[in-house]
Order: C-alpha cells, then sequence, then structure tokens
C-alpha cells in the first residue's frame, strides 16, 4: 500500500500524529530523524502496522507522498535558544526527493519566521522549486498532550498557517482528515506565533502558582483550598497547580535570540520555575530539621521521577534536579516509579524501590514528585514517618504540602 503521509521525526511530536493519521485511515511512512524520545508498545506498534504505517530508512520514499510534515523536536541550545539543527537535517533530506504539488508542513515549535526564513530557502535550494508555486508549504503548532484521556487529536482543533491562501487551504484540507476543527492563520508567522503564546501561557501561569505556594506555605495559608475555591469562578481565572519545577518538550521562548526582544514577564517565570526544585529541597531539610533529622545520612525516596503522570517520559524531569541537591546535601536517595526500570543521577545508578511500602516505611523522609494513578497516596502517607506532596495529590492532612 503506497504511504499517503510521511511524518519525519517520531519524537514527542512526531509519533502522536502518525498514531491520529494511522487511526483515520491514512497510510503513513515515519522516517526517523536521530534518536527519538517516541516509543511505542508492542499492541500499539502492531496496531499501527495492520492499519498501513511502516517504517522508511531510504530517504526516496518521501518523495511519494502527498503531504510531508516535519516534526522533529526543538531542544534548547547552549545559549538558550531552540536548536534547529534536526528540523533543518530533515528540511534538506525531505528537499532531494520533493515532488511537485506535494504539501510540507513544519509542526516543530520554532520562533516566528522560521518557517518562511529558515525552511523555505532549504526546501527551494534543495529541491529546485518555489514554495506556493510548485509546492504548499505551511505550518501547524503541534498540540500534543500526552497521557490526556479526554483531548486527542481527532476533537483538538488545529491551527493552520500557509505560505499563500492556497497553501493554506492544502495544508487545512490534510488536517481535516484528523480533526473535527481546522483554524485558519493569517500566515505562517502568526501559527508559528499561535506555539509561542500558548507555551509561554503554561510556563508563567505555573510561575505565578509556584509563586503563590512559597508565599502561602510562609503565611501558614492553605493554598489548595485557595485554588479549590478560586476555580469555581466561572469567568476570568484557570486553575494552575505547584509542583516542583515544569517539565516536558515544551520550551518557553523569550524570543530574545532571533527576533532581538524579549518577553519579560517568560524571562521571570523561567526564573521562578527553575528555582522549585531547590526550594523542593529547602522543605525537606527544614521537615527532617524540624523532626530530629539531618538531611546528611538521611534516607530519602523519590516517588515518581517523569515529569507527566502515568507517562515513562523524563524530559527536563524536576526529579534529576531534585535527587541531585539531595546527594549534595549528604543524603541516601533511592526512588520508585512504576514506568522507570533504572535512573541515574550524576551518572550514578540510583536503588530502585521494589517493595514501595517497605521503601516507606524505612524512609526519613517520602517526597511525592509525580502523582501516578498507582499510588495510594492515604495508604502510603499512613506507612511514612514524612511524606512531602508537591503535588497536593494526598488527602488534605495526610502530608505536608508544598
Amino acid at each position: 500500500m503506497p504511504a499517503d503521509l510521511a511524518v519525519i521525526g517520531l519524537g514527542p511530536y512526531g509519533l502522536p500524529l502518525a498514531k491520529a493519521a494511522v487511526a483515520a485511515g491514512i497510510p503513513t511512512l515515519g522516517y526517523r530523524t536521530g534518536p527519538e524520545a517516541g516509543s511505542l508498545s508492542p499492541a500499539e506498534l502492531r496496531r499501527m502496522l495492520s492499519g498501513g504505517f511502516r517504517h522508511a530508512t531510504n530517504p526516496a520514499e518521501l518523495g511519494r507522498v502527498r503531504t510531508a510534515v516535519i516534526c522533529p523536536a526543538t531542544p534548547r541550545g547552549a545559549d538558550g535558544s531552540l536548536d534547529l539543527g534536526q528540523m533543518e537535517a530533515s528540511a534538506r533530506t525531505l528537499a532531494g526527493q520533493l515532488r511537485p504539488h506535494t504539501t510540507v508542513i513544519l509542526e516543530s515549535p520554532v520562533p516566528p519566521g522560521t518557517t518562511e526564513n529558515v525552511l523555505r530557502p532549504l526546501l527551494e535550494e534543495g529541491s529546485g522549486m518555489r514554495a506556493g508555486r510548485d509546492f504548499h508549504l505551511a505550518y501547524s503548532p503541534s498540540r500534543v498532550d500526552p497521557g490526556n484521556r479526554h483531548f486527542s487529536p481527532a476533537n483538538t482543533p488545529q491551527v493552520i498557517g500557509g505560505l499563500t491562501p492556497a497553501c493554506t487551504e492544502s495544508a487545512a484540507a490534510f488536517y481535516g482528515r484528523l480533526t473535527d476543527k481546522v483554524v485558519r492563520a493569517r500566515g505562517t508567522r502568526e501559527a508559528e506565533t499561535v506555539q509561542v503564546l500558548e507555551t509561554n501561557f503554561r510556563h508563567v501561569n505555573i510561575a505565578l502558582v509556584n509563586e503563590m505556594a512559597v508565599l502561602c506555605h510562609d503565611l501558614g495559608v492553605d493554598l489548595w483550598d485557595v485554588i479549590r475555591c478560586a476555580e469555581t469562578k466561572p469567568f476570568g481565572f484557570q486553575a494552575f497547580r505547584p509542583g516542583p519545577g515544569v517539565g516536558g518538550h515544551a520550551v518557553p521562548q523569550d524570543l530574545a535570540g532571533p527576533a532581538g526582544r524579549t518577553l519579560r514577564m517568560v524571562g521571570l517565570a523561567q526564573q521562578v520555575n527553575s528555582q522549585m526544585p531547590r526550594y523542593v529541597v529547602q522543605r525537606a531539610a527544614a521537615l527532617l530539621n524540624e523532626h530530629g533529622k539531618s538531611a546528611r545520612g538521611a534516607r530519602i525516596l523519590l516517588l515518581g521521577v517523569t515529569y507527566k503522570p502515568d507517562l515513562a517520559d523524563q524530559q527536563s524531569t524536576p526529579a534529576q534536579e531534585v535527587a541531585t541537591r539531595l546527594l549534595e546535601l549528604g543524603g541516601s536517595i533511592s526512588y520508585h516509579d512504576p514506568y522507570i526500570a533504572s535512573w541515574s543521577v550524576l551518572d550514578r545508578p540510583v536503588p530502585r524501590a521494589d517493595a514501595l511500602y517497605e521503601a516507606v516505611a524505612e524512609a526519613d523522609l517520602t517526597i511525592l514528585l509525580q502523582q501516578h494513578r498507582t499510588y495510594d497516596l492515604q495508604g502510603l502517607s499512613v506507612k511514612a514517618q514524612l511524606l512531602l506532596d508537591t503535588r497536593g495529590a494526598a488527602p488534605t492532612g495526610a502530608a505536608h504540602r508544598l
């Protein structure tokens, strides 16, 4: 069966797109761009293969599809800006195989202007064709929310911005096969900036509630009760909850590098959120001191070391820094996570607690970093000598909350 779609990059953005396309009955070709975090269970892979998915290793296969979506990861580089290296390499690979009338869409998070100023020249130079005339070019921000059981690609509106109106319509026709609603942006820059706004909105609001967590602790106020009450307001408020830090693949952008401008709120949010692992460790040390123990030599169990509940993804997880700082204080750490079989910090393996309840009972301090559904926090709080809940997931009064 000839493929209709090529997904270039099978990481956090490409793999969910490929799964959605196969579920919609679109024969799909997956092309890896390097070591990528995306993974499939054997059952998921069987379903996708039976639905028309196949892996490609020969770039020539990319020239036999009607639509090609470029979506490798764009992590933060050494200078703090997004690293577009994998995206550029993907564009060069595709350009050499590109055929007339193909629709090319970029989904990776990028600074505004990237589709037109970076991707377009690479495709045109490598193919000898002109975007908007010989092939369609568009941008669509990825709206993947791993582990979300309520929203999938099928019921999540997809934003499209094309280089020309015809490019927009061609991309919209493709996404119309995947989702109930397509939203047309004025152009590629507007669509790219949608991604910037959505990502920064999350980080800024998490930073606000993280600062509120510190303030409320100092004031002796129950922040979790404050949020519970505030979220009953039917307008002008959206509830966010604090945590030990912010992980995931979406990198906040202050646009200082490529655009020569800064978003001061975003820079401040990054500062606040980056301080949360240190604050968690400070709270842990204070709790131990209050109970006549020192962090040095204390047995500390970390529960949940992924960046998001019920997923095996550890991208930018704050657990790494929390563990590092506890080790620097002389703590003896171990961890439990139903999704992570082995874990290393500072290039040293961290002991994994296989018998959870016994490990909680033996630990001087247990820190909940991620609220996986498998954790019975009521039962764990009964067993724990001290339990620091950084997610507000334990029953009120059952643990010390962040």
